[in-house]
């Protein structure tokens, strides 16, 4: 049986995630205690006891989601798992970070600091208020990127909109200027989509308007030491698998402003004969997608004891 660990992205996060394994697991809290001393405070405190908007907000919640996710993986190896048991890793946009730091790429320190630093970056490349984000659901991908060129070009000068999330067969997220997405979410609801809303996040991710974030990650990643990855990562810009180091240094510049093709990952990874996925860290969203994406295959989550539990039952 042939798996992947793959893990979540922004949206993920809950106040006191990863906290049961920390307590269950010492080189699950050596992870967290590694995150805070890479950034100089105490991310984790605000995982476990903070305000969820203050977690919420990009330059916390990518660290934070990123330091639970390799918590979990942590704490999976002391039960005897690996993750060279698992034929590819692949994260969904931040949690591409996450893949290549369990997969030995980055140091859990470079990560936590580069995911800062994008954070930090993706959030003040747009002003508040100017970018959007919506979801179409309902629509294929290719249906819901013509609309989001329509919607750009029907408004004044040059607007940005889109397709930035190919998340599933029915859910294509859209990003760019405020005015286009608001009217990409009213012509995909005249094409038929089952629903359209705008998201609750501030900022518009994966699309043009993130280019200052693209130069300044280019930056951050220039210096950084990537080694080839024990397992091959799945880059959500090109939806197969890398291992070159400098290869995986350029695509993580080129996903800022990429789309994350999620849904094209997940098919490449079944046409290589992975039947099973594990998402490691918080939450399931990845699993209810890739349940969507290809119905034959097995889901599991790895974010408690209990599941690892489960597993090794």
């Amino acid at each position: 049986m042939s798996r992947a660990f793959v893990f979540p992205g922004q949206g993920a996060q809950t106040i006191g995630m990863g906290k049961a394994l920390a307590e269950a697991y010492p080189a699950a809290k050596a992870v967290f205690d590694e995150v805070d001393a890479a950034l100089g405070e105490s991310l984790s405190s605000l995982i476990w006891e903070g305000e969820i908007e203050t977690l919420t907000l990009t330059a916390n919640a990518q660290p934070a989601l990123m330091a639970t996710s390799i918590a979990a993986l942590r704490a999976l190896e002391a039960e005897g798992f690996s993750v060279k048991d698992a034929a590819f890793v692949a994260g969904h946009s931040l949690g591409e970070y996450s893949a290549l730091c369990a997969a030995g790429a980055l140091s859990v320190t470079d990560t936590a600091k580069l995911l800062r630093i994008r954070g930090e970056a993706m959030q003040s490349a747009v002003p508040v208020g100017v970018g959007a984000m919506a979801a179409l659901l309902g629509l294929d991908f290719e249906t819901a990127t013509r609309i989001a060129g329509e919607a750009a070009a029907a408004g004044t000068g040059q607007e940005v909109c889109q397709a930035a999330n190919d998340n599933d067969p029915a859910q294509v997220v859209v990003s760019g200027h405020k005015a286009a997405v608001e009217r990409a979410v009213e012509i995909a609801k005249a094409a038929g989509a089952k629903r359209a809303l705008m998201l609750p996040v501030s900022a518009p991710f994966h699309c043009a308007l993130m280019q200052p974030a693209a130069d300044k990650m280019a930056e951050a990643l220039a210096s950084v030491q990537i080694a080839a990855p024990a397992v091959p990562v799945v880059a959500n810009v090109r939806a197969e698998a890398v291992s070159d180091p400098e290869v995986i240094r350029q695509l993580l510049i080129e996903q800022v402003t990429g789309s994350v093709r999620w849904r094209e990952s997940v098919l490449w990874m079944v046409g290589q004969g992975v039947t099973e996925f594990w998402e490691i860290g918080a939450g399931k969203a990845l699993s209810g997608m890739v349940k969507r994406i290809a119905k034959e295959t097995v889901q599991k989550n790895v974010g408690a004891p209990e599941d690892i539990a489960a597993l090794k039952g």
